[in-house]
């Protein structure tokens, strides 16, 4: 008082709330809120010592949390020359105050962030048009809801790019967000501050409690962005889906799996998110769930919702018009149909169009590609036709594609020779055969050991 710094006001109205009672304080809000904010508010903007901004934020921290409501109080019409948000925003206090409290006292630091957080969900749900100027007749212009929450966003994702704190910076700021992104205006901010891909690396299988906690907030995150276009399409061209499955598969944390099966749901019927989930494997991991004894209704719900939109999206996946694009273009790979015994059993009689079209490009692809992963796939479905097809084994030795197989078995990659044997094999044993077949079906399956061997050594 004696710097200026705080009006004898303002002390009076300290010196009756400090080291009260709540009920006291409750009442002391209740007949003059907007006054204490007033003071709350200039201390912050006005003076910069440590001790003082801790003190003035646990008061505010325990304002809030006895009463959520009283967020109001910052918007009170009393209050239309002051704009609230500038002390917890301005460069001063985040560049003198706020790094020097990470390392002195971070629950001051967080409880600062978090009811900053919920000042702004709660005056968004009250305002019509998005402004915060607290009196419409406001002489200057005041700060807008938009205004506070970009530099809040922005001042988080720094936070996740280089923590003030190395332990407590990134799950304060993940904690933050995991509440503002409700907000269509924050996940706005947050993918034009490019965000998201901040959030990926934080998606891994966790062990510890914290590192759980994390890894919950971290995925409330991605399900929370799974609702917004933008984000969606960076969410599609990102490693976020792997792990996304990684963490399902390993987490036995019912709020994680649940979090992270929702957002599955969110994602299954846009863009190519269903193709990559079957290649992934989902759908057995569904399975696996569903297995387990769950408590939670609404994860039950999604399971179920999740298994149906997988199996549909296999159904479009294993079509033959889709299936014959694949091999007359050449880019074979393990796509769902190729090991999807539905698939072959519905649509092995396609392969006799155009007198056996498909089949004669297959045979090519053996020949001519240089691509393992091809000569892998064209293998494995020679084998599949012969093994669904009730003339398979006598339509592939007409077409002469034994002897190319046969080449393919001494290839530089398992996963070719693999394939090569399977398809042998099924030629060879596909029906009753002789005994000259049983010896010629020995030879070469001493031969294909002899040389594994060979590559081994």
């Amino acid at each position: 008082m004696t710097t200026k710094l705080i009006s004898g006001t303002g002390l009076q109205l300290l010196r009756r709330y400090d080291n009260r009672a709540e009920s006291v304080r409750a009442q002391l809000l209740d007949d003059d809120g907007p006054a204490y904010v007033q003071v709350f508010v200039n201390i912050l903007r006005d003076i910069f010592k440590e001790e003082t901004v801790e003190y003035v934020l646990a008061l505010i921290d325990e304002m809030l949390t006895a009463n959520l409501k009283r967020a109001r109080l910052f918007h009170d019409k009393s209050l239309a020359d002051e704009d609230t948000y500038e002390p917890f925003l301005s460069c001063d206090l985040s560049s003198k105050v706020l790094v020097t409290m990470w390392s002195a006292d971070m629950v001051a630091l967080e409880r600062q962030l978090v009811h900053t957080r919920k000042e702004l969900q709660d005056t968004c749900l009250d305002s019509k048009d998005g402004v915060v100027a607290n009196g419409e007749n406001s002489k200057k212009k005041g700060t807008t809801i938009n205004d506070v929450l970009k530099e809040l966003v922005e001042w988080l994702c720094t936070q996740l790019k280089k923590p003030s704190h190395p332990t407590c910076g990134i799950p304060t700021a993940i904690n933050c967000l995991a509440s503002l992104l409700k907000e269509p205006v924050v996940r706005s901010s947050f993918v034009q501050a490019d965000g998201v891909k901040l959030l990926i690396p934080l998606i891994t299988p966790a062990s510890t409690q914290q590192s759980i906690q994390l890894l919950y907030e971290t995925c409330l995150c991605v399900w929370l962005l799974s609702y917004y276009e933008p984000a969606i399409e960076y969410l599609a061209t990102s490693r976020a889906l792997p792990r996304l499955v990684d963490v399902v598969r390993s987490s036995t944390k019912e709020k994680v799996v649940r979090v992270v099966v929702l957002t599955f749901r969110n994602l299954l019927s846009k863009g190519t998110f269903g193709a990559q989930m079957v290649d992934l494997g989902l759908p057995q991991i569904v399975q696996s769930l569903k297995a387990q004894a769950w408590s939670d209704e609404d994860l039950l719900e999604a399971l179920n919702h999740l298994e149906d939109g997988l199996k549909d999206n296999i159904k479009k996946l294993s079509s033959f018009d889709k299936y014959k694009q694949e091999v007359l273009l050449g880019h074979l790979d393990w796509s769902p149909m190729h090991k999807d015994p539905l698939f072959w059993r519905d649509n092995v009689s396609c392969f006799e169009e155009n007198d056996f079209q498909v089949l004669r490009v297959l045979i090519t692809i053996m020949e001519t590609s240089s691509d393992p992963r091809a000569l892998a796939v064209a293998c494995f479905d020679l084998s599949q036709f012969i093994q669904h097809h009730p003339a398979g084994r006598v339509i592939v030795n007409d077409l002469k594609a034994k002897e190319r197989v046969m080449k393919l078995m001494n290839h530089d990659s398992a996963e070719v020779t693999k394939n090569a044997l399977l398809c042998i094999q099924r030629l060879f044993l596909g029906v009753l055969y002789s005994r000259s077949s049983s010896v010629e079906m020995a030879d070469i399956s001493i031969g294909y050991f002899i040389a594994n061997m060979s590559k081994e050594e």
